[in-house]
């Protein structure tokens, strides 16, 4: 699609009409030197500065029409429809603690369980036919990654390329670092601050005022495979009742493999060695939903569940990517504009 974004411009033409008008308006009606006839002149040899007396005029009209051109400002743009007037804004909040680097298969491949939270959470963004996986093309995504502290990794954001690169940036916390550790409170409270100005996030990437967009929902997916550790600002319980207060709905998903799973009970019956009380009634308290995984295969239908729950009404932003034009026009309006000045000043120079 192309367009000048400054169509006005385009009036700096009307200048050498009018100049070369009022010239002629001026110009004597009686001749300056009366002379019988101009024949004798004619047989005159015609110079090749004669010939090509029309050139610098001819000059000066290009340079003035090229850069009127680019003051105008020539762009090519793409136009994309991705109309978001009811949408979902979505936060995921995933756990980078040492834990995370216990396998987990994907795929018929072993890499360890971030990897595998990646990879997944890729398919529910961009969407998968054999995952079953729709995307969410039109929603507000982000990503808070945590593990002793939490940190944006991307913003909310409607574009989802820009989230993709922001994901594999995701790193590992060694179990010996000083970072390690789980501050579930802690994410949950900045995933809910980000939320909570979802609109405005919205309106400043469209350029658009805030009261055009209602979000339909605001959504946390949280995922963990510990229990809530080391210091915190805000507890579990805190988040939960802070995610309630500005209607955020948190998902919470639980990773329970053999090895997480510990004996209990006088049958020996199998538990969970860490105690996932807090984030089940995270869930139900916001109004979400508590899930466990023990593969990449139960987390894709987790992701299924909530894909079907959390669907945006209308789905309709549209936005148009331009690239500016107009320095091809300026150069050659400069090139041209010198090329007068010089042909004035030496070859077609004037006399007093």
């Amino acid at each position: 699609m192309f367009r000048f974004e400054s169509p006005w411009a385009f009036l700096a033409l009307l200048f050498p009409i009018l100049i070369g008008a009022w010239r002629l308006w001026r110009k004597p009606r009686r001749p300056a030197l009366r002379v019988a006839t101009i024949a004798p002149l004619t047989i005159l040899p015609h110079t090749w500065r004669m010939r090509l007396h029309w050139l610098p005029a001819a000059l000066a009209t290009l340079a003035w029409v090229l850069m009127t051109i680019a003051l105008a400002r020539p762009q090519l743009g793409q136009e994309q429809i991705k109309d978001v007037t009811q949408g979902i804004a979505i936060e995921m909040i995933v756990d980078r603690s040492g834990s995370m680097s216990a396998p987990m298969n994907y795929r018929r491949r072993s890499q360890n369980r971030l990897d595998t939270v990646k990879a997944v959470f890729q398919e529910f963004v961009f969407g998968d036919r054999a995952s079953g996986l729709k995307g969410r093309h039109s929603d507000l995504l982000g990503v808070i990654a945590f593990a002793h502290y939490p940190y944006t990794v991307c913003p909310l954001t409607l574009d989802h390329d820009a989230l993709k690169f922001a994901l594999s940036r995701i790193e590992l916390i060694t179990e010996q670092s000083d970072e390690n550790g789980t501050a579930v409170g802690d994410a949950v409270a900045m995933g809910v601050a980000r939320l909570q100005d979802a609109e405005r996030t919205l309106a400043a990437q469209t350029q658009k005022d805030a009261s055009a967009y209602r979000l339909k929902s605001k959504v946390i997916i949280l995922l963990t495979d510990g229990q809530d550790e080391g210091p915190h600002t805000r507890s579990i319980p805190e988040a939960a009742e802070l995610a309630k207060k500005y209607g955020i709905k948190v998902y919470t998903i639980a990773i329970v493999t053999d090895e997480d799973r510990a004996p209990r009970g006088f049958f020996g019956m199998g538990g969970m060695s860490y105690d996932t009380t807090d984030i089940e009634n995270l869930a139900k308290t916001t109004g979400g939903t508590f899930h466990t995984c023990d593969s990449a295969d139960a987390l894709l239908a987790i992701y299924r569940e909530i894909d079907e729950l959390e669907r945006s009404e209308v789905e309709s932003f549209r936005y148009v990517t331009h690239r500016e034009l107009y320095l091809p026009f300026l150069g050659w309006g400069l090139v041209c504009l010198f090329a007068f000045l010089a042909l004035r000043a030496t070859i077609f120079r004037r006399l007093p």
